[in-house]
């Protein structure tokens, strides 16, 4: 745990959050005080359901539901006590103005957690019940993200400067909040799945030659990834464009990235960018790039069963039902392949002629 410089605004939220523990807490030791189990209600959220009326509200930050926890009930006293333990870390942390991760929360109480994803629901259940996101409560993330090109910007008093050469890789800050004093003359943003590719646009010069942003979570991207592209997106107003691999799980980043995640529903107004537009790989793609066969490879029945239910997700129909339309061929066609497929033609076949192609032609839907 560390101490971090903290503006008015984290202040004002710390001394409102600390006031919302405290009457929290208050009510449940009245409760048992007057020999009586708390209630504790929590609310439930998605970003999306299966439902085939067009009409639903999912993502849209009303709840769907909710839990009720008491001490009368035996399945829930071991959620409720862990509930109350990370929440009293998280007063701590506030009360310090400290921060600490989701693993250092774990590592405290080990045998009473017992595993991670223990402490990942206790900190969400937490999040629901002070209407706050995760970062409010000082908890963070292991960075993962990474970033380059025409941009800088100060995290608190520490200068990123990525204009003075665009095509260093910088790691995406982690306190997003203290983010500040952003100066960009960049044309737009470019979200790509995976780091080997960020790496080839980085060799190729990409962002010198392009003049934009490009940024890269890993994979599934973390909680300061997207919200530093949601805070990009807001200050720049920039097109933001998403490079993902042509399969289920590339797929299921894209949606994570315009419509966040089911884990984190509650928080879906603070994490998603609806703004950004898909600009492949695309099944279609296949065969207007003139990829070889031998560079296709045949769906898993697990890609299979993953896609149809994506397809059932009610924002494609309602939202990007073009998106749905290349998912559906990618089921028939039985077929994915890998961003990296398109150096079949050449090394920098990406950088000097898919991604200009795309952007200049339009081709992104």
């Amino acid at each position: 745990m560390e101490g971090k410089w903290m503006s008015s605004q984290s202040q004002s939220t710390n001394f409102h959050l600390l006031a919302k523990i405290k009457e929290f807490t208050r009510s449940i030791v009245t409760d048992l005080s007057n020999g009586q189990s708390p209630v504790i209600l929590i609310h439930r959220f998605r970003n999306h359901c299966t439902s085939p009326n067009s009409n639903c509200f999912c993502g849209f930050n009303l709840p769907c539901g909710k839990d009720v926890l008491t001490l009368c009930r035996e399945s829930h006293v071991h959620r409720i006590d862990v509930m109350l333990r990370v929440l009293l870390i998280v007063q701590k942390l506030l009360q310090e103005n400290r921060h600490c991760s989701k693993r250092d929360i774990y590592y405290m109480h080990p045998s009473v957690f017992s595993d991670q994803s223990v402490v990942d629901h206790a900190i969400n259940d937490i999040c629901v019940l002070m209407q706050c996101s995760r970062h409010n409560l000082n908890v963070v993330s292991a960075g993962k993200g990474l970033v380059m090109g025409w941009i800088r910007f100060f995290e608190g008093k520490r200068l990123f400067d990525c204009i003075s050469s665009p095509n260093k890789v910088h790691p995406i800050p982690v306190h997003v909040e203290e983010v500040k004093d952003i100066i960009s003359v960049a044309h737009y943003i470019l979200v790509v799945e995976k780091e080997s590719v960020f790496e080839r646009l980085a060799n190729d010069q990409f962002c010198s030659a392009n003049h934009c942003i490009v940024i890269t979570g890993r994979g599934y991207p973390d909680i300061p990834t997207r919200r530093f592209l949601r805070l990009l997106v807001e200050d720049l107003h920039l097109p933001a464009y998403c490079l993902v691999d042509c399969d289920p799980y590339g797929f299921d980043i894209l949606t994570t990235y315009r419509f966040g995640s089911m884990q984190m529903a509650y928080d879906t107004k603070h994490l998603r960018v609806p703004e950004i537009q898909w600009l492949g790989a695309y099944p279609s793609d296949a065969e207007r790039y003139f990829i070889p066969k031998q560079c296709l490879l045949s769906l898993t029945a697990e890609d299979k069963r993953k896609l149809e239910a994506m397809l059932l997700r009610c924002y494609l129909q309602r939202d990007v039902p073009q998106w749905r339309l290349e998912l559906k061929m990618m089921l028939e066609k039985g077929v994915k392949f890998e961003i990296e497929a398109l150096s079949v033609h050449a090394l920098s076949f990406l950088s000097m002629s898919y991604l200009p192609s795309k952007i200049q032609g339009k081709m992104i839907i």
